[in-house]
């Protein structure tokens, strides 16, 4: 599939992990939990490197290479934010959101995300990659604008916000023109993607 590039200013982007041990993986893990537990939230929960290297390690576990700890209490809250941790194989089918109140804002904690805007024929439109400390840290995906995620490097970690209440992705918003989760077909497009950072 052809993957067309010209830059409209879509998502608006913000300029400006070491090993853990087994008994640091175990007590991040604790932390992790305690977050979306309602009677540990009359306390500061702290986000260090420990945690988002537990919550890469469960990401690798997991069959679709990447793992979600929410930091709010339900999925009733106006407000939904959670950690997302992604590795490079995975993928994340082009979608958009459909509600004018679900702007997406990401911010990047750890390793290096790329971040891609489509027209509603699956052209891109926009590129731009976040790095810790680096030219952009973050960016807000507007409400209807089809879009993806792909991590360029192992252990990238992100804080994920958006208006709740939570509601799964319908069928009509998902981007038709993009394969769907686990086909081969799939992993050809996401190597595609990744190689538009390709030096």
């Amino acid at each position: 599939m052809p993957l067309p590039l010209v830059f409209p200013s879509d998502i608006v982007c913000f300029k400006g992990v070491p090993d853990a041990t087994e008994a640091n993986i175990n007590a991040s893990c604790s932390r992790l939990q305690s977050h979306s537990n309602p009677e540990k939230m009359n306390i500061i929960h702290i986000i260090d490197r420990d945690v988002l290297c537990s919550l890469s390690s469960q990401a690798k576990e997991s069959p679709r290479l990447r793992k979600n700890s929410n930091l709010h209490r339900s999925h009733e809250e106006p407000c939904n934010r959670l950690l997302n941790a992604i590795e490079p194989d995975s993928y994340i089918r082009p979608h958009r959101h459909m509600d004018s109140a679900k702007d997406e804002s990401i911010v990047i904690l750890s390793g290096r995300l790329g971040v891609i805007a489509f027209d509603e024929n699956g052209s891109i439109v926009q590129t731009t990659h976040l790095t810790p400390g680096g030219e952009a840290v973050a960016a807000n995906v507007p409400a209807g604008v089809f879009h993806t995620f792909v991590s360029l490097e192992e252990g990238t970690v992100f804080f994920e916000a958006k208006a709740g209440p939570y509601q799964p992705i319908r069928q009509e918003e998902w981007a038709v023109w993009a394969p769907t989760d686990g086909t081969e077909s799939a992993a050809a497009y996401l190597h595609a993607l990744k190689e538009l950072w390709q030096e």
